[in-house]
Parts: C-alpha cells; sequence; structure tokens
C-alpha cells in the first residue's frame, strides 16, 4: 500500500475513533472535554405550586440547599467546556461514572437507562437556523431524580426549553403542580416538537426543487437535492433511537416515572412517530427529485440532439448539391460536364433547388412529429 495513502486512512481513522469511540484499553467512565467546547453556565428553577426560583448560579454546590426540599429542582448546564465543574456536579448529584461518560463523551446514541434512584436519558435536539434550510443539533441529557431534574447542553446558544420556562414562571398548565417527571416529559416533549418547524422548512425547500428541477435543472439543483438527503438522514438517525427510547420507558416504566407521567409519554411517543414519518416521506421525495433530475437531463439532452440531428439532416443534401457544383467542369469536352453552369438561370434554379429541398425535408419531419417538443409535464 502507498505510503501516502497509509497516512490517510490512519488520520481517518484517529478522527472517527476520536469522535465516536474511547481508545482501547480506557477506563470506563473517563470523560472527555473538547478543546472548542465551551465552559458551563448552570441555571437553576426551583418551583411549586405557589413559589417559583429562577437564577443563574456560579458553582455546582449552591443547588445543594434546594435538592432537600419538597419542590421541584431544574439544573440546566449549557456548555461542556470544563472538566472540575462537570465532576463536581458529578459528586454533588451522585452521579454513576457511566452516567458521567455518557454525559459528557459526546455524541451519544439516544438511550435510556435506569440506575435506581436515577434515571438517565439521552436525546438529540434540534433547531431550525435562521434564513437558511438546515438545522443546529446537540445533545440533551436528562438525569431525574425524586425531586430534581438535571439536564445537560452541549450549547448554551441554541435552546427550544424557552417555553416550557415561561409557563413554569406564569404558572400556566399544570407544570406547577406535578412532579419533576412531569417536568421531563415536558422537556421531552418539547425536543420532540422542535423536529416539526425543522421538517417544515424542508419541506418547502423540497417543493422549490420540484419546480426547479422540472423548469430549469442546474448543477447546482443536484448539489441542493444531494445536501437535503444528507440532513435528512442525519434527522432520521437523530429521532428513530428517540422513538425507540421513550418506547422503552413506555413499556418498562420505572420507580420514578408515575403512571399519570406515562400516558403524558404515549403522547410524546406519537409525535415522534409523526416525524419519523414525515422524514421518511421527504427522503423519498428527495430520491424522486433525483431520478427526476437526471430524467430531466436526460431528455434536455435528447432534445438538444434532436436540433443537431435535424438541422444535420436538412444540410447533408444542401452540401450534397453545392459539393456537386463545386466539381471543375469542362463543358467544351462534353455536353454532360455540368451544361447547367453555362445556362442564365443556373444559379437562381440552383438555390431554388437547395431551398425546396430544405423546405421539403422541414415539411416532412413536421409531418412525422419529430420537430415538435416533448410534452410539457402538468403541474397542480
Amino acid at each position: 500500500m502507498p505510503r501516502k495513502l497509509r497516512r490517510a486512512l490512519k488520520a481517518v481513522t484517529k478522527a472517527f475513533e476520536d469522535e465516536f469511540h474511547h481508545q482501547p484499553g480506557t477506563v470506563p467512565g473517563t470523560i472527555f472535554i473538547d478543546a472548542d467546547a465551551p465552559p458551563p453556565i448552570i441555571f437553576l428553577i426551583d418551583y411549586c405550586q405557589t413559589n417559583f426560583i429562577r437564577e443563574q448560579i456560579a458553582t455546582p454546590e449552591e443547588c445543594i440547599p434546594y435538592l432537600n426540599r419538597e419542590s421541584v429542582s431544574w439544573v440546566d448546564v449549557q456548555g461542556l467546556g470544563s472538566k472540575d465543574i462537570l465532576q463536581r456536579l458529578g459528586r454533588v448529584f451522585d452521579l454513576h461514572p457511566l452516567v458521567l461518560e455518557d454525559v459528557v463523551n459526546v455524541p451519544e446514541r439516544p438511550k435510556t437507562e435506569d440506575y435506581e434512584d436515577q434515571l438517565l436519558f439521552i436525546s438529540r435536539m434540534v433547531v431550525p437556523k435562521e434564513k437558511t434550510c438546515g438545522f443546529y443539533s446537540e445533545q440533551v441529557s436528562l438525569i431525574l431524580g425524586k425531586n430534581y431534574l438535571l439536564t445537560v447542553q452541549e450549547e448554551p446558544e441554541h435552546d427550544c426549553f424557552e417555553p416550557v420556562r415561561s409557563r413554569i414562571e406564569k404558572g400556566k398548565g399544570i407544570i406547577r403542580t406535578q412532579k419533576a417527571d412531569y417536568l421531563a416529559y415536558a422537556l421531552l416533549d418539547a425536543i420532540i416538537d422542535g423536529y416539526f418547524p425543522v421538517l417544515e422548512l424542508y419541506g418547502e425547500r423540497i417543493e422549490e426543487l420540484e419546480e426547479e428541477v422540472i423548469v430549469k435543472p442546474t448543477p447546482q439543483t443536484l448539489q441542493s437535492i444531494y445536501q437535503i438527503r444528507r440532513e435528512l438522514l442525519q434527522l432520521r438517525r437523530a429521532i428513530w433511537p428517540q422513538r425507540d427510547a421513550i418506547n422503552s420507558l413506555i413499556r418498562d416504566g420505572s420507580d420514578l416515572v408515575s403512571e399519570d407521567v406515562r400516558i403524558y409519554l404515549r403522547d410524546c411517543y406519537d409525535h415522534a412517530v409523526q416525524v419519523m414519518d414525515m422524514v421518511e416521506t421527504y427522503r423519498e421525495l428527495a430520491s424522486g427529485l433525483m431520478d427526476v433530475y437526471l430524467s430531466a437531463v436526460s431528455n434536455k439532452m435528447n432534445e438538444i440532439m434532436k436540433v443537431l440531428t435535424v438541422v444535420s439532416s436538412i444540410f447533408i443534401p444542401l452540401t450534397f448539391v453545392a459539393g456537386i457544383y463545386g466539381m471543375n467542369f469542362n463543358t467544351e469536352k462534353s455536353p454532360y460536364n455540368m451544361p447547367e453552369l453555362n445556362w442564365y438561370w443556373g444559379y437562381p434554379l440552383c438555390w431554388a433547388l437547395m431551398l425546396a429541398i430544405a423546405l421539403g425535408l422541414v415539411c416532412f419531419f413536421w409531418q412525422r412529429g419529430w420537430l415538435q417538443n416533448s410534452v410539457p409535464v402538468k403541474r397542480d
């Protein structure tokens, strides 16, 4: 194997291992901090039916007094850029080393894990980009305890939890009267519902590409189709395991999730199924657009070749006539050596003959339907 190829394969393998896998023999529970990860920002929301507290705290230890209350405490950590803070967070909440590993070492496949007094749910949140067809994607980890919920996000910028925070602050709905398991459901429901605005953008973009593919396909159109297919594949990889994780939570249950909340989780599961169906539908439409693009390009090439063939067919007999009259003749030797060269109307008659041949071929091609354009595609 050439040296350059070996180096390239080694670099790709190392990048793959650094992103998705630990090195062989790594101690279980080992956490790795990405150098580009933003520093953690910790927010605390503590509420009950009558009281509400929302503040930003500097250290994980500041939330300890709230964890011993009967109220619900929501600790939201945004950012994974400090190993010290994350380890201290693990000690405050008494997190299992494997839980902390799954939370910090991203990306993890969406899943649910029951640790008796804690329930871990790994999810994938998407937020649509502004003014473009695309989305931001990040991992969100939910650790549910008896009276608290710990959430850990990769980035502080993109978040779909603000409606839930507003409902808690304003006391809308029943969220202030429920326990931490209902808060976990509300956040999961917000994560799943966040897929719908993203899919709406893709639906509009696919409709635009349908018209573009039929009317004026370009190489940029093909590139857009490939990009949409790749991004829809990312959405599918994100929502598929989340649907299975929610279904597992409903089916197997947990002591930390009440029967009433499990009923709400069924609705969340239905939304995940709807998202999955929409993703599959859009993927099929994108694949169909690829076939339509190839057909449109092929038809366009056929139209061009047809025009060139018709033009060539018309000029072939004209070239034949012009070639004959371009030969050297000597009428003094024989009267059969192109006698019409000496006629008074020989030149106009030659033009008339060539025009008659051309018009005759055009009429013949028209009657056979060879000059007609392809039947246009009717759109609803």
